[in-house]
């Protein structure tokens, strides 16, 4: 009896420790790590986070007018409804139009911290990848699931004339990407969950793309992690 006893006592303390160790390296990878990085390199270690909050500011103002706001629809809206093409033409732009539904000053501090994080755990070549990678995959799932239609987890036909998701695609995609890459379940949670629930609350276009977004970003993040070596972040000056 004693003997069982201490080994039910040992499995929730193994568990315990397990759950620390795990936690500690998240911490370590997720905290320490990058606010190492950011101190060695400064301002440049984050550039890509001041130039995507200065681009979905400036493209925010741009809109604000009649004549800006044509501008930037002829050059960064994508939508179901316009050829492939030009579609492709306008994503990369995209990925730094805010939703015009919501203000886009509120949603600065999470896009800065995503592009800054990114570009210390990934380096700024590979966060631009990721970043385009994810939202390129949103834009064209959300083409298939309208050819499929309202069955089988498609889109209506009126869903072709809503714009793409914007910045939140790239935003999600990448937060996916670091806790894929770096075996981050608690940064998942946080970062990535709430938009899960959401998009599976309310299967609208976003949500969708924001769906094909996640899934891509995790499985590069998989793919990723078997070939990266383990220690700090070397990719950051690339």
């Amino acid at each position: 009896m004693a003997a069982s006893h201490d080994a039910a006592e040992r499995g929730p303390r193994r568990f315990v420790r397990f759950l620390g160790r795990n936690l500690h390296r998240e911490f370590r990878s997720i905290v320490v790590e990058p606010v190492r990085a950011l101190v060695r390199r400064g301002l440049p270690g984050v550039l890509l986070a001041v130039l995507a909050s200065a681009a979905v500011l400036l493209l925010h103002a741009v809109d604000q007018s009649r004549t800006g706001s044509a501008v930037v629809r002829l050059t960064s809206h994508v939508r179901g409804d316009i050829p492939l093409p030009l579609a492709l033409l306008r994503t990369p732009l995209s990925l730094f139009v805010p939703a015009r539904d919501l203000p886009a000053l509120p949603g600065i501090p999470v896009l800065f911290t995503c592009f800054a994080l990114a570009q210390l755990v990934l380096g700024r070549t590979r966060t631009l990848v990721v970043a385009y990678a994810v939202s390129l995959a949103g834009t064209l799932g959300a083409r298939v699931m309208l050819v499929v239609g309202p069955r089988w987890w498609g889109l209506p036909p009126e869903a072709a004339h809503v714009i793409d998701t914007g910045a939140s695609a790239a935003v999600v995609g990448l937060f996916a990407h670091i806790a894929a890459l770096k075996r981050a379940p608690v940064l998942f949670v946080c970062a990535v969950m709430p938009t899960v629930l959401r998009s599976f609350e309310k299967p609208n276009l976003a949500g969708r793309e924001h769906i094909v977004a996640i899934t891509v970003a995790v499985g590069l993040g998989l793919v990723a992690g078997r070939e990266r070596t383990p220690g700090a972040l070397r990719g950051g000056t690339s």
